[in-house]
């Protein structure tokens, strides 16, 4: 019988699978607002870090090559994201659901709109080690709070001008390593309980097939097209999570 629990999780693994095939990153922005319908923070967040490594393994493939000619610049993020994550959960621990689902909103929106105006900013060419770092800190830390580990660093390299492989060959791993320390680190603390696991076994499948739909639009939009899908998606879901927590 199909309940609201496998209708929301449903849902949750379609946006945000299809999301992480099509820019590497995104997962949680569009997953976690519906699993946390049906789930507790921790429960939701336990299962979208899952969820994210696993459909992010698929995308990892299609950009080995830009992973392998800039290995210090990923590295000038992973580090310091790694150092964030234990911050992180300990403000998980400390933060209601809807504080959580607000802040998941407001990113959402934050992210949408940052890519409308994209076209005005200019573009950083110089190297900037220390805003890489503290961009992965803040990364790392909102990878251990709420699986968004993504967000803030999504929205500092694609101000830089790389090619969208160049750019995904940052998020994409970054994502990976910092989401799978998470996962463990959740694991340790008893986040899979048999109600998350049939979470995960609801959201897996879905996902997967998910985000090789997203991987195949990748390929085919250009660095335009790209930037306007996030922001139409983006800015849909982060005003729709925030209309359902406030009325």
């Amino acid at each position: 019988m199909i309940t609201e629990f496998h209708v929301y999780l449903a849902l949750g693994a379609l946006a945000g699978g299809f999301i992480n095939g099509l820019s590497g990153t995104g997962t949680a922005l569009f997953a976690l607002g519906f699993y946390l319908v049906v789930l507790d923070p921790i429960q939701a967040v336990a299962v979208v870090a899952f969820m994210s490594v696993l459909v992010g393994l698929q995308g990892l493939w299609v950009v080995r090559a830009e992973i392998k000619s800039q290995p210090t610049r990923l590295l000038r993020f992973l580090i310091p994201g790694l150092v964030g994550i234990p911050i992180g959960l300990a403000l998980l621990e400390r933060i209601n659901e809807g504080t959580l689902r607000i802040a998941v909103a407001a990113l959402l929106i934050l992210y949408g709109c940052y890519f409308g105006f994209r076209a005005t900013l200019p573009a950083f060419s110089r190297r900037t080690p220390i805003i890489d770092s503290v961009v992965g800190l803040i990364g790392g830390i909102l990878g251990g709070a709420a699986a968004v580990s993504g967000a803030i660093p999504a929205m500092w390299v694609s101000i830089r001008p790389w090619t969208k492989s160049e750019t995904r060959a940052v998020l994409q791993p970054f994502n990976v390593v910092i989401l799978s320390t998470t996962i463990c680190l959740l694991f340790w603390k008893g986040a899979y309980d048999a109600t998350a696991l049939l979470a995960l076994a609801i959201t897996i499948p879905i996902g997967l097939i998910a985000a090789q739909i997203g991987i195949t639009v990748f390929k085919r939009l250009t660095d335009n097209a790209f930037r306007r899908l996030l922001i139409l998606l983006t800015l849909m879901m982060g005003v729709g999570i925030m209309i359902s927590e406030v009325f």
